[in-house]
């Protein structure tokens, strides 16, 4: 137990290493999963995400963003208003993003959307060679609820751990 307060200082420091460590790992084993890229939010609050994770292509995200496609991403849509998990097949999509979607190697997926502790996390996780087994499926599930609760505490790392999260997040989305 630290004695004072440098002692838990250098504790929580460590802890937020641990943490930065784990989300880094997991960030790597779920693009492995989704090659063509994904998108995770987590801990959404109205509209806005504390951290906004994506490995999509720039030219993709370039096009999504200049559209404005967002407003009819059935992938948003859905986990804004579900928990659990769906496959991009399954979801309706009648202003065709997910048909623009597939002309930047994004053909198959999955939305996650989970609630823990009141707080609502999400992602859309894509292939470009087939449709994701149950357990890739399972595991992307399992990995959003750990990154989920890692960064919950989020306020409570010290802003060089903190700061490294954004810079992954973008360095994720600008990559």
């Amino acid at each position: 137990m630290p004695r004072n307060a440098q002692e838990r200082k250098t504790a929580a420091q460590g802890r937020g290493m641990e943490s930065q460590e784990r989300i880094g790992a997991l960030l790597a084993r779920m693009r492995e999963t989704s090659p063509a890229g994904f998108a995770i939010a987590l801990h959404v609050r109205f509209t806005a995400p504390r951290y906004l994770f994506q490995s999509y292509e720039k030219t993709w995200l370039d096009t999504y963003s200049r559209e404005g496609l967002v407003l009819h991403d059935p992938v948003v849509r859905w986990g804004f208003t579900n928990e659990g998990t769906v496959r991009w097949s399954d979801l309706d999509d009648p202003a065709g993003v997910m048909t623009r979607a597939r002309a930047f190697g994004m053909t198959y997926g999955a939305v996650i959307a989970l609630i823990h502790d009141g707080s609502r996390s999400m992602g859309g996780f894509a292939r470009s060679d087939r449709e994701m087994t149950d357990a890739e499926v399972a595991s992307l599930r399992s990995d959003l609820g750990e990154l989920h609760d890692i960064t919950a505490g989020v306020e409570a790392f010290s802003p060089a751990v903190h700061t490294t999260l954004k810079q992954m997040s973008v360095y994720l989305t600008h990559g």
